[in-house]
């Protein structure tokens, strides 16, 4: 039995851990100052509480950390700061070049490092989510987390390249989403959105219903995508390619965070958040 330690059970870190636990795998977590929500994620998925993130460390062999992007490095950090000598597993959506740093931190505070990227919802059922790992021990890790509904796949390729996967998929996924949105602000701060929407009927007939999806599925987790896009843009401008969309898109997110508590909003609500005040 490995005993892995999770950061943290938040909506998709959590499924992952139940995923692995699954398997055979003792799965703990550090549950000090965490929010009763939080602690209910864990005990759903049979995580282990061993209260503090040092006591997590000090019984861990393996290290998975799955968090907002914003927090990867100062995750890193503070496990390293606790002289973790297993592997640690970034499954953030983060830039290779963020990986690489990560990386440097583990390596440093003396542990090993697998780079990670998920792609899918957080792992229910089969066949829907894949944790794309990299790095040289990402066979071993890949037998972990190839458990339950969860899929690993080893990309051939230094810490960096599961990230990239990452960071390619998710342009496409939550950029266009992003895109689509905005375009439907734009109609409707404009008084054409009707208009659009019959052309849309003749021509892109798909179009509105993906919308009016895209508001629905990302108005409460619009907050996690803004460093997600900001990841992107950063991938993109290494690799020399204009970054300024992706940049655009962290932005729709940022004014869609309004909605990460409170009630669901309508899809008129969504436009209208995104549309900032003009002079009269």
């Amino acid at each position: 039995m490995t005993t892995i330690g999770l950061l943290n059970p938040g909506d998709m870190g959590s499924k992952v851990g139940a995923a692995v636990r699954s398997s055979g795998s003792r799965v703990l977590w550090a549950g000090e100052g965490r929010s009763a929500e939080t602690r209910k994620r864990a005990s759903d998925g049979g995580l282990e509480d061993v209260g503090s993130v040092a006591a997590l460390v000090r019984a861990s062999e393996v290290i998975l950390s799955v968090c907002p992007p914003h927090a990867a490095v100062d995750v890193a950090k503070e496990v390293a700061g606790l002289r973790f000598a297993g592997t640690f597993v970034d499954g953030n959506a983060i830039s290779p070049a963020t990986a690489r740093e990560i990386g440097g931190i583990i390596e440093k505070g003396g542990a090993n490092f697998v780079d990670g990227g998920i792609i899918g919802p957080p792992p229910v059922q089969p066949g829907t989510t894949r944790f794309y790992v990299s790095g040289t021990a990402s066979e071993r890790i890949a037998a972990l987390l190839n458990a339950g509904p969860l899929q690993a796949i080893v990309v051939p390729g230094g810490p960096g390249a599961a990230s990239t996967v990452k960071m390619a998929y998710a342009s496409w996924t939550k950029g266009s989403a992003a895109l689509l949105l905005a375009v439907c602000a734009l109609a409707s701060a404009e008084g054409v959105e009707e208009s659009l929407v019959r052309e849309w009927k003749i021509s892109q007939p798909e179009l509105s219903s993906r919308a009016e999806s895209a508001a629905k599925s990302n108005a409460r987790k619009a907050w996690r995508f803004i460093g997600e896009m900001e990841e992107i843009a950063a991938t993109y401008a290494a690799a020399g390619l204009p970054d300024a969309f992706h940049q655009g898109a962290a932005e729709v997110y940022r004014r869609m965070a309004i909605y990460k508590e409170g009630p669901m909003p309508s899809f008129a609500d969504v436009l209208r958040a995104l549309t900032p005040r003009r002079p009269a």
